[in-house]
């Protein structure tokens, strides 16, 4: 009986926990169905994720030299054609495991896209079956991005897509996806945490989910970040005059500033901050950010999988998203009116919801567990068609339903 060779490829090892989220959730599935297959990871930053999962791994570009001129460039890009090709030799399939795979948010074209692009393509010459699972896309604000994550996507034998704009995205840019279905983000896969005990509060507990955010280019802009930063501090003030504790949430390792310059505007603003008053812990992944989100009442978050992570383990939720992924997924979730843009929120608008959500919170409670759990059951369905349709049955064992 043959083993099976499945390569996975995606923007993993930087920081980003809801990226290697979606890479745990994946191999979680993998390692249950076929618990003898050969694996290996092609990210970013191999060393991280093989430490991190206990994988190999192998780099998608060659060691870029410092000091080089454009001869130096050139071979560098062959060194990555010939590295990627060489790299997918011998792999079943290649599996791109959710993330915003296709968006260009803080990329330039000549980066990430065009890593989608040379992977997909090298796969596609080697005669490798490519399969984007439950991934999000768009915008796609380059012109050159979006040709290079387009003719990626066209070249993959199987996409599917964490939410309807994503899909319908896809297809205002010239893809066929007709045939594309449309299952929820592979982090609903990961199992809930145990709750750890602790000493319950008279306060209510308010998760603050914060991002370094500067807006949707690569180059940013403080003032955006700026803004951002003085409505959340006035936000987190008026929490704490109103008798309610703060955790602080974060999602990718970027985010720390933002803790930092949150903490420093409130402290300036009342002086010493209260003792037990802030929380702010270091997650190192997404069942580390639901352990945290556990001990909290309600959430108010920007980063998608800090809303994510909210709403699996059944916490009511506003979402100061960035993109319209957040706005979908509250929508599925039942709290589509909780939803504010990042650089246009009011921040008495926001605090009218808050009082909205706080008290009716357990009927909202409700509401979210019983979405969750529909969502969950999705996800199985595709494995089961990944196993018979794309990987392939042969020594695949079933998939555990209880994670």
């Amino acid at each position: 009986m043959a083993v099976k060779r499945i390569g996975l490829f995606g923007n993993f090892g930087g920081g980003n926990l809801g990226n290697e989220g979606s890479l745990e959730a994946m191999l979680l599935f993998l390692r249950q169905a076929y618990p003898d297959a050969d694996m290996v990871c092609i990210c970013t930053a191999p060393d991280v994720i093989r430490e991190q999962f206990s994988i190999p791994t192998l780099p998608i570009s060659a060691i870029r030299s410092l000091n080089g001129g454009k001869l130096t460039k050139v071979r560098d890009r062959i060194a990555d054609h010939v590295g990627v090709f060489r790299n997918v030799r011998n792999l079943n399939v290649l599996l791109v495991p959710g993330t915003g795979v296709l968006d260009d948010f803080g990329e330039r074209p000549i980066g990430f896209p065009y890593s989608v692009f040379l992977v997909c393509l090298m796969a596609k010459l080697r005669g490798i079956k490519v399969a984007f699972v439950s991934i999000g896309a768009g915008p796609i604000v380059h012109p050159l991005s979006r040709w290079f994550m387009k003719s990626a996507a066209r070249l993959a034998a199987y996409r599917s897509y964490r939410d309807t704009i994503s899909k319908e995205f896809m297809g205002t840019i010239g893809l066929d996806v007709s045939n594309d279905p449309v299952y929820p983000d592979l982090a609903f896969g990961l199992p809930n945490p145990v709750p750890v005990d602790v000493a319950k509060s008279k306060k209510l507990t308010v998760g603050l989910g914060v991002m370094a955010y500067y807006g949707w280019s690569a180059a940013g802009d403080e003032a955006i970040y700026d803004l951002y930063m003085a409505k959340l501090a006035t936000f987190a003030i008026w929490l704490l005059r109103n008798g309610y504790r703060i955790r602080i949430l974060i999602g990718e390792s970027t985010d720390q500033q933002a803790v930092d310059d949150l903490t420093k505007a409130i402290a300036g603003a009342i002086g010493t901050i209260p003792p037990d008053s802030i929380v702010a812990d270091t997650p190192h992944s997404l069942v580390d950010i639901m352990t945290q989100i556990f001990s909290v009442d309600v959430v108010v978050a920007t980063r998608f999988h800090n809303v994510l992570c909210a709403l699996k383990v059944g916490k009511p939720t506003i979402s100061l998203g960035y993109a319209r992924k957040n706005d979908v997924l509250m929508e599925e979730m039942g709290l589509g009116a909780f939803c504010h843009n990042v650089e246009r929120f009011h921040v008495d608008a926001l605090i009218q919801q808050f009082n909205e959500l706080i008290e009716k919170r357990g009927t909202y409670r409700e509401i979210i567990t019983k979405s969750s759990a529909s969502l969950q059951h999705q996800l199985q369905q595709q494995e089961q068609f990944l196993i018979q349709n794309l990987i392939g049955a042969d020594s695949a064992a079933s998939p555990c339903n209880g994670r």
